[in-house]
């Protein structure tokens, strides 16, 4: 029997947020759409107080930026995007272009081609993500795109000086200190100052998320992220203490991210409240976390390990921690999650930061049909065909009749003709 002992906000709460959200988001890029750089400098002086004479960074400007950093900051930087790097130059050596006879005469083939220009996105405001950068700009370098803008917020009037570091060094091609809506629309619609890019990446806030949602189509994007979610699978061997600090590590993420508790032991289940009460008293971002998990956190109780794959596969969550005697179980068994950090030994902010995987994945049960980023998205697999005549004329044979049965008179003309110039009959 699988029981809710902490439940959190309904859908249909959640669906009321969202519209508002919706329509601020519609109004925005409508703005951005009429009058270009004019509204993003105006919106960016509105939300962030910042409008510089160009949102975009100079070389100069730039490599000042990053002598200003900590030479121990820059090799922690460089150690994570060696990290990232070295998963993503793995996963684009497993992609192969084909090329195969499937027909005496007929020969198929895909290549994989890198999108040729993307646009970054890279949070910032209370928590500079500059992880975000190597998630997203080194890895669509690996993967070959030509062309990366990237654009972050400034932090309180003043230029994320760790972010462009990371940006830098990842191999932007250009830097725009932009953030918000205005920035998602600015690299999707072009202005004066901003080429369009061909594709959108990275994660953001609702509003974020939400803009590459209405520009999807106009531009690809890789998916749509945010806010953040967690979920702990939990057994008897596992302690409230690491289960409450895991829970609140992405709690703080923001005051709407969900961070959920499923478990085979009822002590465990009535212990974490306790012992995440305790931390919310030290806890320096408990300000966030302890919203997060007031308003979004759950606590669910199952009887056997299959009711929590089971739970856990409807649930769907972005990220899965799994503290049990046997994670390996849940590899072999779950469908549905953006990422699994299994055992005790690892953990969500190893993904988040540094240990090689994306952390842009999937939310809001968007897990059921996609993975997160990697290399692939940045990766269009196109097609091609060739014939000979001999093929070209028994293929176009099988096409005349089976257009003939959808009332395509012009395909139907297309098989004919092949089949007029390349058949036995014309060869005589």
């Amino acid at each position: 029997m699988i029981q809710e002992l902490k439940t959190g906000k309904t859908e249909q709460e959640r669906e009321e947020a969202d519209q508002k959200v919706r329509q601020t988001v519609e109004e925005i890029i409508a703005d951005v759409k009429t009058r270009g750089d004019e509204a993003i400098r105006a919106l960016s002086e509105k939300f962030d107080k910042w409008a510089p004479a160009s949102f975009r960074l100079s070389v100069a400007e730039i490599e000042a930026v990053v002598a200003s950093v900590s030479p121990r900051t820059v090799e922690d930087i460089k150690f994570a995007q060696t990290q990232i790097r070295n998963f993503a130059q793995k996963q684009l050596e497993s992609l192969h272009d084909i090329e195969v006879e499937t027909f005496p005469g007929v020969t198929l083939g895909h290549k994989n081609l890198p999108v040729d220009s993307v646009g970054c996105y890279v949070p910032g405001g209370r928590y500079p993500m500059v992880a975000s950068a190597h998630m997203s700009v080194l890895t669509a370098k690996v993967a070959g795109v030509r062309r990366v803008a990237a654009c972050t917020p400034p932090i309180n009037g003043k230029l994320p000086a760790e972010t462009i570091t990371a940006m830098y060094l990842a191999g932007a091609d250009e830097i725009y200190i932009l953030g918000g809506v205005q920035a998602i629309a600015g690299m999707a619609l072009g202005t004066e100052t901003i080429a369009p890019v061909d594709m959108l990446v990275g994660p953001g806030n609702a509003f974020v998320a939400e803009a590459k949602r209405q520009l999807f189509g106009r531009v690809g994007i890789d998916l749509l992220a945010g806010p953040t979610e967690t979920l702990i699978i939990a057994d008897e061997t596992a302690d409230a203490e690491m289960c409450a600090t895991d829970l609140l590590g992405q709690a703080e993420h923001g005051p709407n991210s969900p961070a959920f508790l499923l478990t085979t032991s009822r002590a465990l289940a009535e212990a974490v409240p306790g012992e995440i009460a305790r931390q919310l008293e030290t806890l320096e971002t408990a300000d966030v976390a302890s919203v997060a998990w007031r308003d979004y956190g759950r606590i669910i109780l199952c009887d056997t390990v299959d009711e929590m794959v089971q739970t856990a596969d409807e649930i769907a969550s972005e990220h899965v921690q799994v503290l049990t005697a046997d994670p390996q179980y849940f590899l072999d068994n779950m469908r549905n999650y953006g990422a699994l950090f299994l055992g005790k030994e690892t953990n969500v902010a190893y993904g988040d930061k540094v240990i090689g995987t994306n952390h842009t994945l999937p939310t809001r049960k968007a897990a059921r049909y996609t993975g997160g980023l990697w290399v692939g998205k940045f990766i269009k697999t196109v097609t091609y065909q060739r014939c000979t005549e001999a093929a070209s004329a028994v293929i176009g044979e099988y096409c005349s009749r089976l257009c003939a049965i959808e009332n395509f008179a012009g395909h139907k003309a297309q098989a004919d003709l092949r089949v007029a110039r390349y058949g036995k009959e014309a060869a005589k």
